[in-house]
């Protein structure tokens, strides 16, 4: 297995995982809107730790496939790895640490936006327009968020338009590259 599959593999291990764990998280949170409460609020008080454990995890082996890839591809290996480092700050700093936390969601949405518009680069047609119109969703998700314009979807509805479609292209564009 070369470089490029094994970091393919990494990429969707690492957003599997966290799928399964943030939803696990969401399930056993009573009470808990999707469209009202914001992702991270799932890092603190009880069953904190599965969301926590999943986000780092993201972010550990986001990391690993940067460093694999950047030799390749250098500029898209920094921006991996960026977003990499700010996943890993999400689960080290819960949200009742606010200004760390900020950053490190901040720098997790901005990079892993701008990671999946430059893959555009890297893949062919057609699936290349898919991963560059799916870093410009999220992108154009985070200014939304950030301005607090919600469009009828909430807080938290608005936060997953930001983090959805960087989960569909790590699993996608990782699945290509495992191949």
């Amino acid at each position: 297995m070369d470089e490029r599959s094994k970091a393919g593999l990494l990429m969707v291990l690492g957003s599997t995982f966290f799928l399964l764990t943030w939803k696990t998280a969401e399930f056993l949170r009573p009470g808990y809107s999707v469209s009202q409460d914001v992702i991270s609020a799932l890092g603190v008080g009880e069953n904190a730790w599965i969301f926590n454990i999943g986000v780092i995890a993201l972010g550990i082996l986001g990391l690993w496939a940067s460093y694999l890839l950047s030799r390749e591809w250098r500029l898209f290996g920094i921006l991996l790895g960026l977003s990499s480092i700010g996943a890993i700050g999400v689960g080290l700093f819960p949200m009742d640490n606010p200004v760390p936390h900020a950053i490190s969601a901040f720098t997790a949405f901005l990079f892993s936006g701008l990671a999946a518009v430059y893959s555009y680069r890297l893949e062919e047609k057609p699936l290349s327009l898919l991963w560059g119109v799916m870093g410009i969703i999220s992108l154009a998700a985070l200014i939304l968020f950030a301005t607090d314009t919600y469009l009828g979807l909430g807080r938290g509805g608005m936060e997953r338009m930001i983090v959805y479609p960087v989960m569909i292209w790590l699993i996608g564009f990782g699945s290509r590259l495992a191949r």
